[in-house]
């Protein structure tokens, strides 16, 4: 690990701020670096208010989406609402075709098949909407970049409102509508925005428009809120303001389906790392395992007892995708062994009988035992179909874009895409993708990075202190959670390794007096430098620890040296 002490920032801003707020000058200078300089902007940050939402119809092309649609309810003309198939795009068909549902009942939803159609807009898709006398489709999460698949549809009469969030290629669809913040003409004021965000975006146009008062959507934000997590978006901006609201929906009234998959989660309330951790892997699970209409269907289910039966399904697809993602990692391991590519700028495997449906999770258990930018292939086809996943500060998708010669197809982000290509070109590929990564990458980022926010004293770390930090929240791209750095702390001699085969580390520290609990999670290899009761430093984040009905702070471990 690399530890990185984050520059102070502007002194006198944070020690202004800190007398006006009245709080610690360390929570001051984390508020200062996120932005944060006065009175009022700290009134933004900790209350996000739904009116600092920006006007939908700043979006290039909203006003056409929104005058498209209104004919098409006003004629009952049937709609299609189509979307991806991981956790964004079968959130936002949900929101969409959940909310479009209350003003036509001419609504259908479509999620391609992974392993028949691949990802995004499809010809199977637009045949489906032509067979069954559907003359407008609405696709979220994707199209912007399905030239071709959009002129094909206006030959059969089929038009497209595009709503995306992915960047755009050399030319943008000829369709009646493309919202997507990050079209070079577009001028709308944030742009990180995740897919199930611009379908938002959109209905929220569509409501004020019909007359509607914001409040009235605002129970759609729960789906938001767990696309923004599961899609690793930046939690700034108009982003925060819709977690924030959403995790508020998620925690007080959830949709049915989401009621049914938290039926057996005993958490009292949910956070944003809860919705990565337990809803995004099982929406996802339908879509890798089995289809995502799966996670749809249930999603959009207003009986609880059927939403019941469909979460058990979807929990069987998700232990399903455990075992898949676990066997495949340890024969990728394997193959890198046998290869003698542990020490390669990039990872890239393949493997015919792989499942498509894991291979991008894959991609990820394998960075975090060699970390550099990594591709899992397999067959899909009569091509090869890979995820790519990169390390913190490189930009895969420009590593792929360099390689195009070799690319059938690709898209996504800078730290995660998706391909296709011919398996005669896989090893030219492979090899060119190792070259353009060597040539263009900082061997320094080969090494995992701990960003430090401050240092503190044990002495700092108080109930006041914590519960101002939690305010911090939703965490996430653009607002970490604070990680702080402890120096010249000692174990007193209770620590001890804990888990399986000790992966992890339990401890109390104590600083000038003051004691504190700790854990840390897969720092087991270290139990030995607490246990010689030298002084080391420690970095960490803030959390809570309940036991015996006892709510007490402690240090979430990220290393110690």
């Amino acid at each position: 690990m690399r530890w990185t002490l984050q520059p102070k920032p502007d002194q006198k801003t944070a020690s202004k701020l800190a007398e006006i707020l009245k709080i610690d000058h360390v929570l001051a200078e984390l508020l200062v670096r996120r932005g944060v300089e006065s009175y009022d902007d700290a009134k933004k940050f900790f209350r996000p208010d739904l009116n600092d939402l920006h006007d939908p119809f700043l979006m290039k092309d909203m006003d056409k989406a929104v005058n498209r649609i209104k004919n098409a309810v006003d004629v009952s003309e049937n709609i299609l609402v189509y979307g991806d198939y991981d956790v964004d795009g079968t959130t936002s068909v949900a929101l969409m075709s959940s909310y479009l549902k209350t003003l036509t009942p001419q609504v259908a939803s479509y999620i391609p098949d992974r392993y028949n159609e691949g990802y995004g807009i499809s010809y199977q898709g637009i045949d489906y909407a032509a067979d069954n006398d559907i003359t407008l489709i609405i696709a979220l999460d994707c199209g912007i970049k399905a030239i071709e698949k959009i002129a094909y549809a206006k030959k059969k009469g089929i038009d497209f409102i595009i709503c995306d969030h992915h960047r755009p290629g050399t030319h943008i669809p000829d369709a009646i509508a493309v919202l997507d913040p990050k079209r070079d003409d577009c001028t709308y004021p944030y742009k990180e925005l995740c897919g199930c965000g611009v379908g938002f975006k959109l209905i929220q146009a569509i409501h004020g428009v019909r007359g509607g008062a914001l409040k009235a959507i605002l129970p759609y934000l729960d789906l938001v809120a767990t696309a923004i997590g599961a899609d690793i978006v930046p939690i700034t901006g108009e982003n925060r303001i819709l977690a924030y609201y959403g995790l508020q929906v998620l925690n007080s009234a959830p949709r049915i389906g989401f009621q049914a998959m938290l039926s057996q989660v005993k958490k009292k309330s949910l956070t944003i790392t809860d919705v990565v951790f337990l809803l995004a892997p099982r929406i996802n699970a339908a879509g890798r395992m089995k289809h995502g209409l799966h996670a749809v269907t249930l999603l959009t289910e207003t009986d609880y007892e059927l939403a019941i039966a469909y979460a058990k399904e979807i929990e069987t697809y998700n232990v399903d995708r455990k075992a898949a993602d676990q066997s495949i990692t340890i024969e990728a391991l394997q193959q890198i062994k046998e290869k003698k590519e542990e020490n390669k700028y990039t990872t890239v495997v393949y493997d015919a009988g792989w499942h498509k449906g894991v291979i991008g999770i894959v991609a990820s258990r394998l960075i975090e035992t060699f970390y550099r930018p990594t591709l899992v292939f397999t067959k899909s086809g009569d091509k090869l179909a890979a995820s790519a996943r990169s390390v913190k500060g490189f930009d895969v998708y420009n590593a792929l874009e360099a390689c195009t010669e070799y690319i059938d197809q690709f898209g996504g982000h800078k730290y995660a895409a998706g391909l296709t290509l011919y398996e005669e070109h896989y090893d030219a590929f492979k090899n060119k993708f190792e070259s353009v990564v060597e040539e263009s990458m900082d061997t320094a980022l080969m090494t995992p990075e701990i960003l430090i926010d401050a240092k503190l004293e044990l002495t700092q770390i108080s109930p006041k202190f914590y519960r101002i930090l939690k305010q911090f929240a939703p965490f996430g791209p653009g607002n970490m959670a604070p990680v702080f750095l402890t120096e010249g702390v000692q174990e007193t001699g209770w620590g001890k390794c804990v888990g399986a085969e000790g992966a992890h580390l339990k401890s109390t520290l104590k600083k000038d007096d003051v004691q504190i609990g700790a854990i840390g999670f897969n720092l087991g290899s270290k139990c030995d430098l607490i246990l010689e009761k030298k002084l080391f430093d420690a970095v960490y984040a803030i959390g809570e620890n309940e036991w015996n009905n006892e709510i007490n702070l402690q240090l979430l471990l990220k290393d110690i040296n």
